[in-house]
């Protein structure tokens, strides 16, 4: 049976609850630096069982390392022989450099009904509207149609070694019989021009898929020396021409099914036609989410750090550049052997970090519950699946056979440019999407 309807203080605690509670996360400092440093997910933590706390329910923090903390509570739903579902969000969020951006990143502050804030977007937004979700079921006393497992993830932003993937090698037992997730990243709207008519169409975009990664290193070996002599083995030229030799690479497109149905899908609302070999054309169509679907259209491979030497005149005998690479389903041994081979023989490649890609359904019962949800919120929306070019929490999870989905609703509005706001300077969200997005996330939950 679907929850009742909440009533009209309901619906507006729910909503007002969902913006406080980002607003609050945003102002505790979680930036993760990678390599374990950074203030850690504690105090977050600490807060977010404070919250289920004060409705009745508790809540368990558990800890991979000292002050890096998830935290964890399943909800019985009145049929038990379902299958569980996961909502989880992440904890941490990346550094920012507060000289960069026109307000505190770390204040919280709104600005002409929009909040600023690192983690605005990813993804304290969204561990808002989750806290606000389960806070109402304990106030109104509903089960959920099924069993929920409501998860606040430590360390996404360094690959979930200290939070996710810990999790599932050490606490499996959270997650038994749970068949799907949902998480970041998707969810969010486009507006798209309808051929003829000339209305706005707004086309939510549910993340069925995304690209593996491999975080890697290319380690050259050569002949130390005195930075006088002539050296024919000198480790920054090898390393240099490994690295010029993968950049010059050009991957071929490739349009997975997520990519192809979401093209042809948006090209059907909008009367546009797309070119396979020169797709440039048609992605300003997409809007907020060009970026994310633009790096989705082939694999990728860019040098981000460099490390050599140690004195002005003196040859290395080693150096070292830092890789991401991002491959899609089905291309993770391809990229591998690729790079190894673009990389020379006296480079060694080393991978610190490899996350697995993702291909879900985008045409089961769930998902059908999905569209309905944005549906009841926005009449005449589209659902359409696409693919994500970064990486979430799903990953670690589908070891376990549970399918993830990047849900986290957002009405948006059209001129925003989203996907730079990832990671970005001025990271922000209009308060009124994420109040959007907790009803959204209501919906779902009375009918999933």
């Amino acid at each position: 049976m679907p929850l009742s309807a909440p009533t009209q203080d309901e619906l507006e605690l729910l909503q007002d609850e969902a913006v406080q509670i980002t607003r609050d996360l945003i102002r505790i400092d979680t930036s993760n630096f990678g390599g374990n440093k950074g203030p850690g997910e504690r105090e977050a933590a600490d807060y977010v069982a404070g919250r289920l706390r004060e409705v009745g329910y508790e809540p368990e923090i558990m800890e991979s390392e000292p002050g890096r903390a998830s935290v964890v509570l399943r909800i019985p739903g009145e049929d038990r022989e379902r299958g569980g579902l996961v909502i989880h969000g992440h904890l941490d969020v990346v550094p920012a450099n507060a000289e960069d951006w026109s307000v505190d990143p770390f204040a919280a502050e709104v600005r002409d009904g929009v909040l600023y804030g690192r983690g605005a977007v990813d993804m304290k937004d969204m561990d808002g509207m989750i806290l606000a979700l389960v806070r109402h079921l304990a106030r109104t006393g509903q089960k959920p149609p099924r069993d929920l497992v409501i998860v606040m993830f430590a360390d996404e932003e360094a690959g979930g070694v200290l939070g996710s993937r810990w999790m599932v090698a050490h606490r499996p037992e959270i997650f038994e019989g749970c068949t799907e997730a949902i998480s970041e990243v998707g969810g969010y709207s486009i507006t798209v021009p309808e051929k003829d008519t000339g209305r706005d169409v707004r086309a939510y975009l549910l993340q069925t898929a995304e690209k593996g990664y491999a975080w890697m290193r290319l380690r050259a070996h050569g002949r130390a020396g005195h930075g006088s002599v002539p050296n024919d083995e000198n480790a920054i030229v090898r390393l240099s021409r490994a690295i010029a030799a993968i950049d010059a690479h050009e991957f071929p497109f490739e349009y997975i099914a997520s990519v192809r149905t979401l093209f042809d899908r948006v090209g059907e609302i909008s009367g546009r036609d797309w070119d396979e070999e020169d797709p440039a054309a048609f992605l300003p169509l997409l809007g907020g989410a060009r970026q994310f679907v633009s790096g989705t259209l082939s694999d990728t491979a860019n040098a981000t750090t460099l490390r050599a030497g140690y004195k002005g005149n003196v040859i290395p005998q080693t150096a070292e550049a830092e890789l991401d690479c991002r491959f899609l389903p089905g291309h993770q041994d391809e990229l591998l052997a690729l790079i190894d081979e673009l990389s020379g023989p006296d480079v060694e490649m080393i991978v610190d970090t490899l996350g697995i890609s993702l291909d879900a359904p985008d045409d089961t019962p769930f998902v059908a519950a999905m569209h309905r949800a944005i549906l009841a919120e926005d009449p005449g929306a589209e659902l359409l699946p696409y693919c994500l070019s970064g990486g979430t929490d799903n990953k670690q999870l589908a070891g376990l056979g549970i399918t993830g989905y990047g849900f986290a609703p957002l009405q948006l509005p059209a001129d925003l440019d989203f996907a730079p706001l990832f990671h970005g300077i001025d990271e922000r969200v209009p308060v009124d999407a994420i109040r959007f997005g907790a009803r959204v996330l209501l919906r779902l939950v009375s009918d999933c």
